[in-house]
């Protein structure tokens, strides 16, 4: 099991949130795994279009990658693509969600975001719907 420390001058807010979020995933069921990355991936858009806003390039940056790699590293291979057309087409989503970053970061275009946020808003709403009355194993 990984443990997190705390290393000198670590703000211990952060690293306290970080074992919280590793608990979480720990105990999560695969479904509730991706809740996490799709509200992460989220965050990551919505901090992206403040420092898109606020003009720092290098967070904006680290935000859009941060996206990009919770899309095409997590919610891409979380999702079953033989379980039918739904799950298909989410996998499509996802795909397309990723160049749109991808384009926001190379055209420097904010719309690509706006575009992107309104495609994850719509996909979290309809997995919490979807899952939320599903038991646990």
């Amino acid at each position: 099991m990984n443990t997190t420390t705390i290393a000198k001058n670590q703000d211990p807010a952060k690293a306290y949130a970080k074992i919280g979020l590793e608990t979480q995933v720990l105990s999560a069921s695969p479904e509730e795994l991706i809740t996490i990355m799709l509200e992460a991936t989220q965050s990551c858009v919505m901090k992206a279009k403040l420092y898109f806003q606020n003009g720092d390039i290098a967070k904006r940056g680290e935000n859009i990658s941060k996206a990009i790699s919770i899309i095409d590293s997590g919610l891409i291979p979380g999702i079953d693509e033989s379980a039918g057309e739904v799950a298909k087409n989410m996998i499509l989503s996802f795909r397309l969600m990723s160049q749109q970053l991808l384009l926001a970061s190379v055209n420097q275009e904010a719309s690509h975001l706006d575009t992107v946020e309104k495609m994850l808003s719509d996909i979290t709403d309809a997995w919490k719907t979807a899952t939320a009355n599903k038991p646990r194993k």
